[in-house]
């Protein structure tokens, strides 16, 4: 095809015509009637045309039997250390959940507390909450979570063989997220701590749009690479209209267990210099420290073994910053 035809075919495809006529290549467009109505008006049906079109492509939201407040932890990139503050993650990144977990049932032991592992590739919570086995069933055939250090919890995890991959397409890793959302009979729990995997893909959405979410956490380390997939995880949430409690600056500063110098290995305030750019709040900063990252490799996350410790009193700290910012539950 030539260049004027190449033209054409690009004309045509931005003025299509109208009952399959054909228009000569030298001819212009005929210029479109006028409307009557004003443009605020046209404007604002076409909102509310998109807004209906929009609603019946998204899954109605439907709460968690038993659980009473979903907070969710994620960050842009992987390997920031996310899964190691919920519970208390897989190396950096999957410490994060397991410790807030953690911090969450140690500031108030009459709140139960569960854990889910939405990370289907990279499942890591077992191994950081010294689990193993898979789920038993209920009569309801609903799994019931493991349990341990009063966290109950589940995970991809409980279901394959440790050295397992999972091989699999969009669509079954879908199947998966819902199985692990509506078939847990998670008993009854005032807050579900989801470690979500990195990115802004199908997971996020799918738990974003399939259950109502208290808050999201976004922790992200002091560099620029990791702060440009922070902002866009934080962007994601609210177009999904998911509320953003904060940011967690974690692996702030390094400090020599020799001469205690103290070293900003990935940057000073990234962070913080984001959440102000955002509107949002800082929840807290975790150091660098290797007992964050032996702890949770032996399956005794730093709140629990250490619960002396600067790690550990980060955490404890943070987790209230976040059961401030959440909403009263319904009495």
């Amino acid at each position: 095809m030539g260049a004027p035809a190449w033209r054409w075919a690009l004309r045509a495809a931005r003025f299509p015509l109208g009952g399959g006529g054909r228009r000569d290549p030298g001819c212009r467009p005929a210029a479109p009637f006028a409307d009557s109505a004003p443009s605020g008006s046209r404007d604002e049906a076409l909102r509310d045309r998109r807004a209906r079109i929009m609603s019946r492509g998204l899954p109605k939201q439907k709460p968690i039997e038993g659980v009473e407040q979903v907070v969710v932890v994620a960050s842009g990139k992987g390997g920031v250390g996310k899964s190691t503050t919920a519970a208390s993650r897989r190396s950096s990144n999957i410490i994060q959940p397991v410790n807030l977990a953690l911090a969450l049932a140690a500031n108030d032991s009459a709140k139960e507390v569960g854990l889910l592992d939405a990370d289907i590739y990279g499942p890591s919570i077992p191994k950081m909450m010294n689990l193993k086995g898979n789920p038993e069933l209920t009569p309801r055939n609903l799994m019931r979570p493991l349990k341990n250090y009063g966290i109950a919890c589940m995970s991809m995890g409980f279901l394959i063989e440790e050295t397992a991959p999972i091989v699999w397409r969009g669509l079954m890793v879908m199947s998966a997220v819902e199985k692990l959302l509506r078939q847990v009979d998670w008993g009854q729990l005032d807050y579900l701590v989801i470690d979500m995997p990195p990115g802004t893909g199908d997971v996020q959405l799918s738990v974003s749009q399939n259950i109502p979410i208290a808050g999201a956490v976004i922790i992200s380390t002091p560099q620029d690479m990791a702060l440009l997939d922070a902002r866009k995880g934080a962007e994601m949430f609210r177009k999904v209209h998911v509320p953003v409690l904060g940011l967690i600056q974690n692996m702030s500063v390094f400090q020599c267990p020799k001469c205690k110098h103290e070293t900003h290995i990935f940057g000073a305030d990234g962070v913080r210099d984001l959440a102000k750019t955002l509107g949002l709040d800082i929840l807290g900063d975790i150091p660098l420290h290797v007992n964050i990252r032996e702890t949770c490799d032996s399956g005794q996350p730093v709140v629990i073994s250490q619960p002396q410790s600067d790690a550990a009193k980060a955490y404890l700290k943070i987790a209230k910053e976040i059961v401030r910012r959440l909403p009263v539950p319904p009495a």
